[in-house]
């Protein structure tokens, strides 16, 4: 069984090529950083390091690299035969993508279709990347299938020396919607299928990234530096927790998850963030803070649900003001975020930022916050 994975990166090897690996498939890694290609080129074999609980080495073999961009060819031939193509570059890269695919799969019997998977921080990544593809040959869409998912794993920025070795969790979670599949579903033994992929995707969404965006966003406002600082700062702390008893709330009403089970998937999530091997500084995490304020991801969405259910949010609003107040000298979407607020009245900001109309019930609460972040000038 051969597959192929675009992204090279920490997650493509200490993530989905590890699970890949353990389920006995051979791994072409397809990247543009000419540095990690030559080393996978160079090298038989990496580790993958868990820490937490639990925690294993596992050695990771059987893979080749090619280089997507100047590669082309010899990588559109290794996309022709493989079993599946996964990815893990960003979902804003995903659109890169597609010419090199659309070439694979041009030169792909029709009778086999390849099974595509997006696995990146996004809510129907694949579906963006079948959209893509689609656009370019419209004809090659019949010979792939085509399964979203959701995964979870923190992989922190790496420590010198490691090499082609990653640090990562014990946790992992990777999710896949079998319901497009039918009979064609790979055996991935560390993968969960299921024909119903939404419950996963916002309990995954509304618990760790609303947490963690909660810790970034909130902690940088009270001068901490990373994660772990944050998780650790008592204030900073509630916040949190207030936040995941509200996301709670949507998540349980939304997708019937019990109280009990719930409660330990939550309990589990923060105590991954308090992992000092996995801290990570809060500006990477708070990085794109616009893309994290948008209308259905990890702050305004909760929010947004449960002021349907007739509650006004309290912590989500709060980790949203504080959002609103990221710095990041290095992320130019801060830059145009603050821009926006300096220009646009509240009510426009809240339409076009935040996707909120001004009938919906979070409007006013919305509105009113950006009103009040734009009267403080920023000022912490």
């Amino acid at each position: 069984m051969i597959a192929v994975h675009f992204g090279a990166g920490n997650i493509g090897r200490g993530f989905i090529g590890q699970l890949l690996h353990e389920a006995g498939f051979e791994i072409c890694f397809l990247d543009v950083n000419a540095d990690v290609v030559q080393e996978l080129k160079n090298q038989e074999s990496y580790q993958v390091i868990e820490t937490g609980v639990g925690a294993k080495t596992h050695t990771i073999a059987n893979f080749t690299a090619l280089n997507s961009s100047t590669e082309f060819d010899e990588a559109a031939k290794a996309i022709a035969g493989a079993d599946i193509l996964t990815t893990s570059v960003g979902p804003n890269v995903l659109k890169f993508l597609a010419p090199l695919i659309v070439a694979g799969l041009n030169l792909r019997d029709a009778s086999e279709p390849l099974v595509v998977m997006a696995c990146e921080n996004a809510i129907r990544a694949t579906d963006n990347l079948k959209q893509e593809l689609g656009q370019l040959d419209p004809a090659v869409i019949s010979k792939a299938l085509f399964a979203n998912t959701a995964v979870d794993r923190i992989v922190p920025p790496q420590k010198p020396g490691l090499g082609l070795n990653v640090l990562v969790e014990s946790f992992s979670e990777w999710v896949i919607d079998s319901s497009s599949l039918a009979d064609s579903a790979p055996n991935i033994p560390g993968a969960l299928f299921v024909s119903d992929l939404a419950p996963y995707i916002e309990r995954k969404l509304f618990t760790v990234n609303t947490g963690h965006a909660t810790l970034a966003y909130v902690g940088q406002r009270h001068g901490l530096e990373t994660i772990v600082q944050a998780a650790s700062d008592t204030k900073v702390c509630d916040v949190m927790w207030r936040a995941l008893g509200e996301t709670s709330q949507v998540l349980m009403k939304r997708h019937g998850f019990t109280a009990e089970d719930h409660k330990k998937y939550v309990e589990k999530t923060v105590q991954r963030f308090t992992n000092p091997e996995l801290d990570d500084p809060v500006i990477r995490v708070g990085r794109e803070p616009a893309r994290k304020l948008a209308r259905h991801d990890r702050l305004v969405g909760p929010a947004a649900y449960l002021a349907e259910y007739g509650q006004t949010p309290v912590a989500l609003l709060e980790a949203i003001e504080s959002a609103l107040f990221f710095e990041d000298a290095s992320d130019p979407g801060v830059a145009i975020l603050h821009s926006k607020l300096a220009s646009e009245q509240p009510e426009v900001f809240v339409r076009e930022v935040m996707g909120i109309d001004p009938s919906h019930p979070l409007a006013a609460e919305l509105t009113s916050l950006v009103e009040k972040v734009k009267q403080q000038n920023y000022s912490y």
